[in-house]
């Protein structure tokens, strides 16, 4: 397999797509719904919104299972992509709707919002790919409110290892700033959700 060769159960999802196989596309559902789902909540602060994505990405997954170009990286990071898409155009079909109700809106403020939802989307999908060990210790550090001593004793692992746990999840997080959400297309890359 050549480097740039997609995962064996990519391109067979691809081929069950194709020929119209429904036990596909439930099985794509299955595996990538919560991603889905979660990436265009934390986007859209709205679960009705979030759940009407959710259906948008598979619908278009399943009336254009070709779009998918395994040369561009994974299924996985398709999907991901698709729901940024279908999230952004949410946000804007609401900011267009907010600006026909008071006209307060700007071009600035909606990107500034595509730009922070995408950043929350980045945070979300780093967290959800952390090895259980990182995840675990941030969820005691910053969800549970516990030092990296508490943390240790809750993990069951020295000090210092906690501090490298925290210390690497961190840094990872820190990506969600600085750099594209997972996967970002190249300009042209597919066609349009």
């Amino acid at each position: 397999m050549t480097k740039n060769a997609p995962p064996r159960w990519d391109r067979k999802m691809q081929q069950r797509l194709a020929r119209g196989e429904a036990a596909a596309l439930g099985e794509l559902y299955d595996r990538f719904a919560s991603l889905v789902h979660s990436q265009a909540h934390r986007m859209l602060d709205d679960e009705t919104a979030a759940d009407l994505v959710t259906r948008e990405v598979f619908g278009y997954v399943w009336e254009n299972p070709d779009a998918y170009d395994p040369q561009q990286g994974s299924m996985r990071s398709w999907v991901a992509r698709l729901t940024h898409r279908q999230s952004v155009r949410r946000l804007c079909e609401e900011d267009g709707a907010r600006d026909g109700e008071n006209g307060a809106a700007t071009p600035d403020d909606l990107e500034e919002r595509v730009r922070r939802a995408t950043a929350a989307a980045r945070a979300d999908y780093i967290v959800a790919s952390m090895p259980a060990p990182l995840r675990a210790a941030l969820e005691l550090a910053y969800v549970q409110r516990r030092d990296y001593r508490q943390t240790a004793a809750d993990l069951g692992v020295t000090e210092d290892e906690a501090r490298r746990r925290l210390r690497l999840g961190l840094q990872l997080l820190s990506t969600a700033h600085t750099r594209p959400l997972e996967g970002s297309s190249p300009p042209g890359y597919g066609r349009h959700l």
